[in-house]
């Protein structure tokens, strides 16, 4: 394929930015209230994951409904969803600060009912609104990242959100055990109110209104998105449920209803996917693979670690709560080292040991279950950790760099709403295996152990076919030149 002056003169111009990319950078005037921005818009997410996580159960005991608290999650989580599929739509129809906006305010309803409700049902309502809104602010602030920054910070940014998660995970639950034991759960809930309220001033001082030559806005696909969200919210009840077979039949039919909705997509004129989604000829097909697998793989550890940590080795919950801190400061480390990488095709080329990581640390667990050596367990965490944080950053930088600028609204969007519906695959998917093998409260401890082995041995082979895509977005990425549109576009976008 031959290049013309122009493309060569910005692959030069492209890579001299992108060998100027500072950490410092971010905390300069002109970029520092967007990365603060953006930022809070991942911490109200992520905090607000780890406050109420905390918090629910002392809610529970106040107003009895033990069997509703799953459902806190459920809820939040299908809605979440749905809204990040809305987002690309919204942002498209209203603009991105509107948006953003009206999210927040939604998120803050919510969670007013959340904290002044006086039953389990007003708790569920309050979720169902955090979690629309919230799955809205997650995918526009995705997609704003590489409208308000050059391409040489997007991984910097990047790596700031991977160090608001760490701090979210070693913070959230410390701050709202501490409200809740001290004040009440109501604290830990109202948090989030002035949180967002700074989040709103700071959109509204960043984020530019939306000019006069928006794009042509497509209707909402309604009818897609209720069949996205029952597809989950199937997903997720599925995993409620005691009775192995009920659970296969009800995951079947909410894959199946994923898969239908999903060809149903690609065919329609206004879809909500972007164009070449989960085709593996396609960097862009073959990457939203990793981010769907990767999640759905380490859903195990999610779910199972902890509990196993305390049944299996007696470990009391703040030593078996060490292990997710230590996958979290993992992650975060080794995603500040690969964004200060200052070559974007090395960080490109090490996308694939992100997922050989994740593969290896599954492992790890696997082997300390079936060999009963708890050191294990601290090791492979510290290896999933860092699989994510070598590939996590990259891979959504290339994936919103490899689609159409038309697309890349969806691209963005889809990258969160991908990731926790993966999660609630995974939940699903390795609840069904370990009700399968006798998994229950009172079961024996070999009967324990053995279920748990089947989970994690299940998540190692999904880990494997993450593997897989790794290798071949890599490839495929690498044979892919840029067009001279695209190079164009990947230039730093000024705002006026």
């Amino acid at each position: 394929m031959s290049t013309t002056k122009d493309d060569r003169d910005a692959g030069k111009a492209e890579g001299h930015s992108e060998a100027e990319g500072r950490w410092a950078e971010l905390l300069q005037p002109n970029h520092l209230a967007a990365t603060v921005t953006l930022c809070l818009g991942v911490a109200l997410f992520a905090f607000n994951e780890f406050f109420i996580s905390t918090a629910l159960p002392t809610a529970v005991e106040e107003f009895g409904g033990a069997a509703l608290l799953s459902w806190a999650f459920t809820l939040y989580l299908v809605f979440a969803i749905i809204g990040g599929a809305l987002a690309a739509n919204l942002k498209a129809r209203f603009g991105a600060r509107n948006a953003l906006i009206a999210a927040a305010l939604v998120f803050v309803t919510g969670t007013v009912i959340a904290t002044l409700a006086t039953s389990m049902p007003q708790v569920l309502v309050g979720r169902l609104f955090q979690g629309l809104g919230e799955g809205i602010i997650a995918a526009i602030c995705y997609a704003l990242i590489p409208e308000l920054f050059p391409p040489r910070l997007v991984p910097k940014v990047f790596g700031a959100e991977a160090i608001v998660w760490a701090s979210a995970a070693f913070a959230g639950p410390l701050i709202s055990g501490f409200l809740t034991e001290h004040w009440s759960w109501r604290a830990a809930f109202f948090v989030n109110i002035p949180a967002a309220a700074i989040f709103i001033a700071l959109v509204l001082a960043i984020v530019p209104r939306r000019s006069a030559s928006a794009q042509i806005v497509q209707p909402i696909p309604l009818f897609r998105l209720i069949a996205f969200g029952l597809g989950i919210l199937l997903i997720s009840v599925s995993n409620m449920l005691q009775n192995g077979f009920a659970m296969a039949a009800l995951v079947v039919v909410a894959i199946a209803v994923l898969v239908n909705t999903v060809h149903l997509d690609r065919r329609s004129r206004h879809s909500i996917l972007p164009l070449g989604a989960f085709s593996i000829g396609r960097p862009l097909g073959t990457g939203l693979w990793i981010i769907l697998l990767m999640p759905l793989a380490q859903a195990s550890g999610s779910v199972y670690l902890v509990y196993g940590l305390q049944h299996l080795w007696n470990f009391g919950p703040t030593a078996a709560g060490f292990s997710s801190a230590l996958m979290a400061m993992s992650w975060s480390l080794t995603a500040i080292l690969v964004a200060s990488l200052r070559s974007h095709d090395l960080r490109v080329r090490l996308i694939w040991v992100g997922p050989l990581l994740l593969c290896l640390g599954l492992i790890g667990l696997t082997v300390a279950i079936a060999t009963a050596e708890f050191r294990l367990v601290f090791a492979g965490q510290i290896a999933i950790g860092a699989g994510f944080g070598v590939c996590w950053g990259t891979l959504s930088q290339l994936l919103m760099d490899v689609s159409p600028p038309p697309e890349r609204d969806k691209t963005s969007a889809l990258l969160p709403t991908l990731q926790s519906a993966g999660y609630a695959v995974g939940a699903a998917v390795f609840g069904l295996t370990a009700n399968i093998r006798g998994f229950d409260e009172g079961a024996r401890l070999a009967v324990m152990r053995d279920a748990l082995l089947a989970v994690f041995a299940l998540s190692c082979v999904i880990s494997v076919a993450s593997l897989f895509f790794g290798i071949r977005t890599v490839r495929l990425a690498r044979s892919r030149r840029p067009t001279r549109s695209e190079a164009r576009a990947q230039r730093p976008v000024t705002v006026d």
